[in-house]
């Protein structure tokens, strides 16, 4: 009756196992490190990359524990603050020899403590939030406003052209604010230009109106497109936002809309604010340039030697030098999107550029007069230019569409087109909230935070233990695995640990030991109407099951919808909630039941169950061990 298959033992085994090793790592601390991370949005880290900052530090004369290539960065750690700074200059010296151009970010960090055999399986502890680990708050505001005027700009050209291919005849084309003003000669003529933009330009709406004699169409752009533009001139902010911010080397950035046009960003680690502005407020820019393919310019690619007039050096995202013209043929303004695909026939990997009016026009005279040749398109970053890719010129290209193809995998060409669309800002933003919070205050909070869990699990425990005697210790030890599961599946999924996210782990103490209570409870009722220990165990966990399924469900619905509708320190509750929820399920039904079954289930004459008091309704008197009739 009261006893578990050895399948089900086994999976208790591999819970507590699993549980146990992906909580150490959170027991270790952190050490002082170096973490390289890449300068530039073309310089891609890599094991040469690795093998440079180990033999950086060997020449050195420095010991390290640990070096570690996670994809994006590479981290050193060392024993002490003094091996880190001298590790820091070497490291700085070997990658970047020109101080004015840093190609890498080398920065001091933390990183765990926690062996390499733990790192081996992937365990590595939550990280600490901006609370709990100090470091910088900002709020951003992003102009909207300047986002839609861009994309009305941006609209005029695309129609002054559309109406000249269409051989209409105006009297001008203007902006004012962000309303398009088309000035007609007659009637027939609005008809028509009204039925043009109806046709080719879903984003814009149009109303007829007469002003000092003179026929005007005007054009606003649609409520709905222009939340569209909004949105995605937030998008591409905050991924902008992300590639400036790796720089900094901060473990885990918070980054995050709020609102409709507020972006949060939150540095755990970072105390240099006058850093982290400048990072957030830099700028960049492309420029599409004709390739020089002269033979002078041939030349001073190979040899290094001096570039023809009007023509200026770049290097290459492989390294190799290219000589360009100055000419500017495009800038990244008359850029509207950049996506990674395929060719419809080759099916290889390219990249999908689309142009505005303006840009459409000009591409298309260059590309008709200069097929066969190459074309530059290069990134200005920190006042540097570096080519992203520099592709041949096969026909001549109109519409406003572009195919960028040539060898490229299809991770290269999704990084191109990233580095083509989120080079800049598609809005300015605007910092109007900075905190700075210090690394004593996040430990003064991770102090408070421990001390309430610890102090809340011993008081359970002593409570549980003295009213429920054995049973009490039963849900005593489900109530540790629980608290260990949370930190180990919080541990896996990497997640953020805030100080809401510490209260709701010890919300879920209380609410994981609530389910214990009935089944004890459950199991007392069952003894007290008469029936065997035996019966009463396998009772009280059957009949408990559904309410406490009941109450946890409804708890996790409240959970999800935080989750989902709740933003920041709001989340971070919501997740160390609801995860706390599921596995408080596990512990307090399925683990304490196996505990439970292994100490009585295999008495088959089993006369006293150790639960505490139970008083005797048609008596009124108590016993402490409950006996069977």
């Amino acid at each position: 009756m009261n006893r578990y298959p050895v399948w089900k033992y086994v999976i208790i085994v591999i819970a507590v196992l699993l549980g146990t090793l992906y909580t150490l790592p959170n027991f270790f601390g952190e050490a002082p490190a170096v973490q390289v991370s890449s300068g530039k949005v073309t310089v891609k880290l890599d094991t040469s990359t690795l093998q440079q900052v180990e033999e950086a530090i060997k020449a050195a004369s420095l010991s390290t524990d640990l070096v570690q290539f996670d994809g994006n960065s590479i981290r050193a750690r060392f024993d002490t603050t003094d091996n880190q700074l001298k590790a820091k200059d070497a490291i700085e010296k070997a990658l970047n020899p020109d101080s004015s151009n840093p190609s890498y970010v080398v920065a001091l960090n933390l990183v765990t403590r926690s062996p390499a055999w733990l790192a081996s399986v992937n365990a590595a502890p939550m990280y600490l939030g901006l609370d709990l680990r100090g470091g910088v708050h900002f709020m951003l505001q992003v102009d909207m406003q300047a986002a839609l005027t861009q994309r009305v700009e941006a609209l005029t050209g695309d129609l002054r052209t559309t109406l000249r291919e269409k051989d209409l005849r105006h009297s001008g084309i203007s902006r004012n604010g962000q309303t398009i003003e088309i000035r007609l000669r007659d009637a027939q003529q609005l008809q028509t230009a009204q039925e043009l933009i109806t046709a080719q330009f879903a984003d814009l709406q149009t109303s007829p109106v007469t002003q000092d004699n003179e026929l005007r169409l005007l054009a606003t752009i649609k409520t709905e497109s222009a939340r569209a533009v909004q949105a995605q001139a937030l998008k591409q902010n905050i991924t902008t936002l992300h590639n400036r911010i790796n720089e900094l080397g901060v473990a885990e950035p918070v980054i995050q809309q709020q609102g409709l046009d507020r972006i949060v960003v939150q540095l755990p680690g970072v105390q240099d604010t006058a850093k982290a502005k400048d990072i957030l407020g830099r700028t960049a820019t492309l420029e599409v340039r004709m390739v020089d393919e002269s033979t002078e310019g041939r030349a001073a690619e190979q040899d290094g030697g001096m570039v023809p007039f009007g023509t200026e050096r770049y290097l290459e995202r492989d390294g190799r030098p290219l000589i360009v013209k100055k000419q500017v043929v495009l800038t990244g303004d008359n850029l509207t999107d950049a996506q990674a695909g395929f060719d419809g026939q080759t099916q290889e990997p390219v990249v999908n550029l689309t142009l505005d009016g303006k840009g459409a026009r000009i591409f298309k005279d260059v590309t008709r007069d200069n097929v066969g040749k190459r074309m530059a398109i290069i990134l200005f970053e920190k006042g540097k230019g570096e080519v992203v890719t520099a592709p041949v010129i096969r026909a001549e290209i109109g519409g406003g569409r572009v195919q960028i193809s040539g060898n490229m995998s299809t991770a290269e060409a999704a990084d191109t087109a990233l580095l083509l669309r989120a080079g800049s800002l598609a809005a300015p933003m605007e910092i109007i909230e900075e905190r700075t919070i210090g690394p004593s205050l996040g430990a003064e909070n991770i102090a408070k935070g421990f001390n309430s869990v610890t102090w809340g699990f011993v008081v359970i425990v002593a409570f549980m233990c003295v009213y429920y005697a054995m049973f009490g210790v039963f849900s005593s030890l489900a109530l540790a695995f629980n608290l260990v599961l949370l930190v180990a599946v919080l541990s896996m999924l990497q997640a953020t640990l805030t100080l809401p996210g510490m209260a709701a782990m010890a919300l879920a103490l209380g609410m994981a030991i609530d389910s214990n209570v009935l089944i004890n409870e459950r199991i007392r009722e069952e003894l007290r109407i008469g029936a065997s220990p035996q019966a009463a165990i396998n009772a009280g966990y059957d009949r408990a099951w559904s309410t406490i399924l009941d109450s946890n469900i409804t708890t996790l619905i409240a959970g999800v919808a935080l989750l989902v509708f709740g933003s920041g320190p709001v989340r971070g509750f919501a997740v160390v909630h609801c995860v706390g929820i599921l596995t408080s399920m596990f512990s307090s039904v399925f683990f304490s039941r196996g505990l439970v079954n292994f100490w009585y289930g295999r008495k088959k004459k089993l006369k006293t169950v150790s639960i505490g008091t139970v008083w005797r309704p048609d008596t009124g008197t108590a016993v402490t061990a409950a006996k069977a009739d």
